[in-house]
């Protein structure tokens, strides 16, 4: 007899083993059909899993988020059968999911083209049509090694192989396709319906560039239609707000080759930065940081004492003087700490914040590199905390508020906590990593605010907790982080007095708000496409005049508007008016003042508002009103 508990507390008998496929029929032939997987005990499993004793069983449908996995999981074999049913001498090799779709690397002897990937798309769809079933056998490794020998996927065969000896693997078939994988699967092809090809990109097989260069076709599926179109429509505004378009059409910044993952910062594009550090250092005074500045280049001895030198190395700018080894920071936390170690500290000092404008560099590799979201030299608004262990939760519940405000502040208010915490590879004892996360347990509930715990995803050193925000296309970034580091500041010999006299080092915890600041106004960029709030338009108002009649009034309007401490731009050209207010609106300026004859006579303005919004006529006073409760709410 075997019992089976379903999700709502009800459970069903069955004489003997049962399939997840025959439960869904017990309860109902619409539930049946729907059915895409089964989660027993916790475990996504095909619905051909046979429960062998009493458990816990949900179905999954296309009403469940798990179901999605399965679906693209299930698209990614669909495209190998169809690229080997229109290319049978192509070589399958991996092909997982991926966020948001899946891809699988082939090897073929010529490129796929955007013609192979549109006939790919149509034999798909007909592989559907036929809804062939999926099934699942096991093989011992070596004999699944045979098989794929067998048939001339050597590439199957190889990862087969790396598999120790003796020990089963799992092969899908459907129709005269085969394919190795953990699975789980949909039990027939017709479930998927709703997928695209993307494009096509090379790929080292095994990730290394000393192998040869595959094929990857990337693709996207869904559960739903709707899903998709809504997904392609995301991609579409994504590439028009691409931050490096936009950088170079609204005169912010540019790159080039003399300074790979560097910015040349224009004008503009430096205004947005100026209003970002000086918010941030707002924000550092008024919450207790004391602000300070640690050398560019230190010495090989430190890099050594904090373990990058052995262990980051590849990653860093090294340079050579007087028979001497240096490297350009990475991070910000080594200066701090010789800060700390520069005179002595009490435990009436603590806790201790510094806050740093840091400017970094990381010597990422050139195929990473990506406009600003990806850049080899980078400045963070970057702080540490020097505290005692009960002083953690204080501090990081104070982090928290401050951070949530910051976002708030800049438009972003779709905020996901997470707490990463110890991974495999780590140092200090089990006790201070139980102490270490309970901590920031403790923080995140006195702020009632829930969260996302990540396991094995914590530093080498410590937990941390991650902010992500999401755009306004729903796109998530990763920004702000607090970390608890117990080690560093020992390593360094940071050391303060404690109540009883003896020496004792103190907790670091490294914080950041928005990190990186080139990725953070890469980030604004993208999520307002370009037409920066008020208080962050590198030009906030620009004052036009009809004719050379008023350009002694536009001079006086504009100057008037600076002194107040408004960004403004004055264009007095000899250009008609239809023109000038195009131009300024194709730089998505928040507003535009005209001055003809009438409002010069009566010392008002003509006001357009972003988006060609007429606002009508304004005194000055009415305008400076608008402008300081914009700029003061930040809306």
């Amino acid at each position: 007899m075997v019992s089976v508990r379903l999700p709502d507390g009800s459970e069903r008998q069955f004489d003997g083993p049962v399939t997840v496929a025959q439960v869904a029929a017990s309860i109902g032939t619409g539930l049946a059909k729907a059915a895409l997987a089964g989660k027993v005990d916790g475990k996504v499993v095909d619905t051909s899993f046979l429960i062998e004793q009493n458990a816990d069983l949900a179905i999954i449908t296309d009403k469940d988020p798990e179901g999605l996995d399965v679906i693209r999981h299930s698209t990614a074999h669909l495209l190998a059968y169809a690229v080997k049913e229109l290319y049978p001498e192509a070589q399958v090799t991996i092909g997982p999911v991926i966020e948001n779709g899946f891809f699988y690397d082939f090897s073929y002897k010529r490129p796929f083209t955007p013609e192979d990937l549109a006939a790919i798309e149509k034999k798909m769809t007909e592989l559907v049509k036929k809804d062939e079933k999926v099934t699942r056998t096991v093989l011992p490794r070596d004999e699944a090694v045979a098989y794929f020998k067998s048939i001339g996927e050597d590439y199957k065969a190889e990862i087969i192989s790396s598999i120790p000896a003796g020990e089963d693997v799992s092969l899908y078939a459907e129709g005269g396709f085969t394919d190795l994988c953990r699975g789980p699967h949909v039990p027939n092809t017709g479930k998927l319906k709703v997928f695209k090809l993307m494009k096509v990109a090379g790929a080292y097989w095994r990730g290394d560039s000393k192998n040869e260069m595959l094929q990857r076709i990337y693709g996207t599926a869904w559960l739903k239609k709707e899903d998709q179109e809504l997904y392609l429509h995301n991609l579409e505004e994504a590439e028009k707000r691409d931050h490096r378009k936009l950088g170079k059409a609204l005169d912010f910044f540019h790159f080039q080759d003399e300074a790979p993952g560097l910015i040349f910062w224009h004008p503009k594009g430096w205004s947005i930065w100026q209003q970002v550090e000086q918010y941030m250092r707002n924000v550092y005074q008024v919450n207790g940081y004391q602000e300070v500045k640690a050398p560019q280049i230190l010495d090989r001895g430190l890099w050594e004492k904090t373990g990058h030198w052995d262990n980051y190395r590849d990653n860093m700018f090294v340079t050579e003087s007087e028979n001497r080894s240096y490297a350009l920071k990475p991070m910000n936390c080594p200066g701090h700490i010789q800060i700390f170690n520069s005179g002595m500290k009490s435990y009436r000092d603590l806790p201790l914040r510094y806050g740093e404008f840091g400017q970094c560099h990381r010597n990422e590799p050139s195929g990473a590199l990506h406009g600003m979201m990806r850049v080899r030299g980078f400045t963070q608004d970057d702080g540490h905390i020097f505290c005692t262990d009960e002083q953690i939760p204080g501090e990081v519940a104070a982090f928290h508020a401050q951070a949530m405000e910051v976002y708030t502040a800049f438009g972003f208010d779709n905020i996901d906590v997470k707490l990463a915490l110890r991974p495999d590879s780590r140092i200090g004892s089990e006790e201070s990593w139980d102490i270490a996360e309970e901590s920031l347990r403790s923080a995140l509930r006195a702020c009632g605010v829930s969260w996302t715990e990540l396991p094995g995803e914590g530093a080498f050193y410590g937990p941390k907790i991650e902010y992500h925000l999401k755009d306004s296309l729903g796109r998530a970034w990763q920004v702000g982080t607090v970390q608890i580091d117990p080690s560093m500041p020992g390593r360094l010999g940071a050391e303060y007095t404690a109540p009883d006299n003896t020496k004792k080092v103190p907790v670091m915890l490294h914080r950041a708000i928005v990190g990186s600041l080139e990725r953070f106004i890469g980030i604004l960029i993208e999520n307002y496409a370009g037409a920066m709030p008020l208080w962050l338009a590198p030009v906030q108002v620009a004052v036009l005049n009809i004719s050379d009649a008023q350009a002694d009034y536009t001079q006086e309007i504009a100057t008037k508007l600076r002194k107040l401490g408004y960004r403004v731009h004055a264009d007095l050209r000899n250009e008609k008016i239809t023109f000038k207010i195009r131009e300024h609106s194709v730089q998505k300026l928040p507003y535009i003042l005209v001055i003809g004859d009438k409002e010069r006579d009566a010392n008002t303005v003509a006001v357009r508002a972003r988006g060609n919004v007429d606002l009508g006529v304004m005194s000055i006073d009415a305008l400076v009103e608008r402008l300081k409760h914009e700029v003061d709410s930040k809306a």
